[in-house]
């Protein structure tokens, strides 16, 4: 199997790309030399284009405008994948695009999961992969999604933790946003994200309040609310009225200076989202909030990483709120208190808040 040019094609959400940057630095272990590139879903790119162990990111977006233009593009797209001349490409979902797109590389080697419906996706690859085993812990369950398809091609890796990089410029950008939001330099303070695609994992933004509130009163720390610019007016009534030691910058960096702004915090508070695989990968502590997905398949066995869950006999779920009704009852049972013992313990633990309660 040649090995010279790789290409990984991971088509997922945010937290799928973050989750596979252990299986980038798995690859470049089992091949030093070989040029390893991923393709992922645009505007995603930026956020592991300063990973060391990648060649090229390249992006998959949604061609806007007529079945002419879409044409041109979806050609020009194939011509640049065919250029790279890969010899090996790997597919880390199971969805069909990533397959066909597999496919038109024109790769010797062509490696997917098997999937029994629809049986003509198997057809796309070289090799297809039956009954992947995950790994016992303490290997990351996220990661290893994409590591055991690896395994199962004879690549390993003994560090299975993911891992994000960012330029000295977002990091500049990332301070420069602080500081214009009011706080002083270099002042510690928490970020925390509210805030899911999905509603159903959301948690009361009024106990968001109550965390901030309960947060300055223990140990005068600001927070820091981060998130998608469509979810900038909730963040800003989550603010309003706690001037001081609230502020938010929700919508206000792309995801590298996003990684930037939460490695500059000594805690990241949040739900289910990508934010927290972020702030893992950037050595962030975190306290998540989990309701009706599985946490046992994300958590990160670190005690500077928490999980906080209702103490419901019907978590997990895994459903997309009850009765599927898109919004989450056992969430509205977690109280503040519960969320605000697990940052103090982590911020204590890790050594950034001090036994008189200041930072």
């Amino acid at each position: 199997m040649q090995t010279g040019h790789i290409l990984l094609i991971q088509l997922g959400d945010i937290g799928d790309v973050v989750l596979t940057t252990s299986s980038i630095r798995a690859i470049k272990e089992k091949y030093p030399g070989a040029r390893v590139s991923i393709l992922v879903r645009k505007p995603f790119g930026g956020l592991i284009a300063a990973d060391p162990h990648i060649h090229e990111v390249v992006e998959a977006g949604k061609v806007r405008g007529s079945a002419l233009k879409a044409l041109a593009e979806h050609a020009s797209f194939v011509r640049r994948l065919r250029k790279a001349r890969y010899d090996l490409v790997i597919d880390l979902r199971t969805g069909d695009r990533g397959a066909v797109m597999s496919f038109l590389t024109g790769a010797r080697t062509r490696v997917g999961v098997h999937c029994k419906k629809p049986a003509w996706r198997n057809l796309l690859f070289t090799r297809t992969i039956r009954d992947l085993k995950p790994a016992p812990l303490p290997v990351h369950p996220g990661a290893d999604q994409s590591l055991r398809i690896l395994r199962a091609i004879g690549i390993e890796t003994k560090d299975s933790m993911p891992r994000l990089y960012f330029s000295q410029n977002d990091l500049a950008r990332a301070r420069t946003l602080v500081s214009e939001s009011g706080l002083q330099p270099g002042t510690r303070l928490v970020t925390i994200n509210p805030f899911s695609r999905w509603k159903y994992k959301e948690w009361p933004g009024r106990k968001w309040g109550e965390v901030i509130d309960m947060l300055w009163k223990n140990c005068r720390v600001p927070a820091v609310l981060i998130g998608s610019r469509d979810e900038s007016p909730e963040a800003e009534r989550i603010r309003s009225g706690r001037e001081g030691r609230a502020f938010n910058l929700v919508g206000k960096t792309t995801l590298p200076e996003l990684s930037a702004l939460i490695s500059l915090s000594s805690l990241h508070l949040g739900v289910d989202s990508a934010a927290s695989h972020i702030a893992a990968a950037v050595g962030t502590p975190t306290v998540t909030i989990h309701g009706p997905t599985d946490w046992r398949a994300w958590r990160v066995l670190d005690s500077r990483h928490r999980v906080v869950c209702p103490a419901m006999s019907c978590v997990p779920c895994n459903q997309k709120g009850c009765d599927g009704k898109g919004k989450s009852l056992c969430l509205d049972e977690l109280g503040a208190e519960e969320i605000v013992k697990e940052a103090l313990s982590v911020l204590r633990g890790s050594g950034r808040l001090s036994d008189a309660g200041m930072i």
